[in-house]
């Protein structure tokens, strides 16, 4: 585990001052995503979910075929937790001055008559795009927007239950997969602990696994010739990570290089001049996310 992550919400809130403070450029777009961070945080300590069960039989099955532990459906999520939230970042979201407060201001008003806040989850969590575009087109809004909504939203609950399922993990084999061990998506970002070993970052629940430092985790690859990266001088504490072979990136950050606490999505949303580089270069990301 890495030991200068933020878990807590003051934490957290303290993290992003910093970072605004030591990026500037990020200050109004911190506004609304270090919120939205603090209140997720505050969030995950009031949620209350039944630990998903798995068997002796199927976690021995999952090891050997190196299978994750669930499927993204088989996720439980705390529906009074997560409505709630879903307002609560609507509110938050009005305030700004970007193109998510108009739909915000939609959704507020027709999250009564024509939003049912259980199908939007439930849509999110079994990849139903049809429930999406259905209450895009009712409401006249963006279905990205309704995905952002929906995915953060239940985000906490999300990190709760897979908190919950590194139980079933075999701690004496450690994961070395590109996918996550808990859900099987792939990773947002990577983060090199204070001793240099390589974590990746779900881009789903966002649980952190040990991986090796010499491989593409969207691909496999282990070429030197194939792997390469790029950094920024004036921005030592972060690169990033290229593959030739199948044209995609992932952002590293080095904890060693970083006085501070680190929260992961804040790190990444703090470093998206990378990602602008990267793609600007000819590489796309492993996924894109509802953040």
């Amino acid at each position: 585990m890495i030991s200068n992550l933020a878990l807590t919400a003051a934490q957290v809130k303290k993290t992003v001052a910093a970072v605004k403070t030591s990026k500037p450029v990020y200050a109004e777009l911190l506004e609304f995503y270090g919120e939205l961070f603090i209140i997720q945080e505050e969030c995950k300590n009031r949620i209350r979910l039944d630990p998903i069960p798995i068997s002796d039989k199927m976690q021995a099955i999952k090891a050997r075929e190196k299978l994750p532990l669930i499927d993204i459906n088989d996720f439980v999520y705390d529906n009074s937790e997560s409505s709630e939230l879903f307002m609560t970042i609507c509110q938050l979201a009005e305030k700004t001055t970007s193109k998510l407060s108009d739909s915000a201001k939609i959704i507020i008003e027709g999250v009564e008559t024509k939003l049912s806040l259980k199908d939007l989850f439930a849509g999110l969590l079994n990849g139903n795009e049809a429930v999406f575009e259905t209450l895009s087109a009712e409401l006249e809004i963006e279905k990205q927007v309704l995905g952002f909504l929906a995915y953060n939203s239940l985000k906490p609950s999300l990190c709760v239950c897979a908190d919950q399922l590194t139980v079933y993990l075999n701690k004496s084999e450690p994961w070395s997969e590109g996918y996550c061990p808990i859900c099987g998506n792939v990773p947002i970002l990577s983060i090199l602990d204070l001793e240099g070993r390589r974590n990746l970052v779900c881009s789903f629940c966002w649980q952190l696994w040990s991986a090796s430092r010499g491989y593409c985790p969207y691909c496999n690859s282990t070429l030197d010739k194939e792997l390469h990266y790029f950094y920024n001088e004036e921005e030592k504490d972060a690169r990033v990570d290229l593959c030739e072979n199948c044209k995609k990136y992932i952002k590293t950050i080095d904890t060693r290089k970083i006085a501070r606490l680190i929260y992961p999505p804040l790190e990444h949303i703090s470093r998206l001049h990378l990602d602008i580089k990267a793609q600007d270069i000819g590489f796309t990301p492993g996924l894109e996310l509802f953040i």
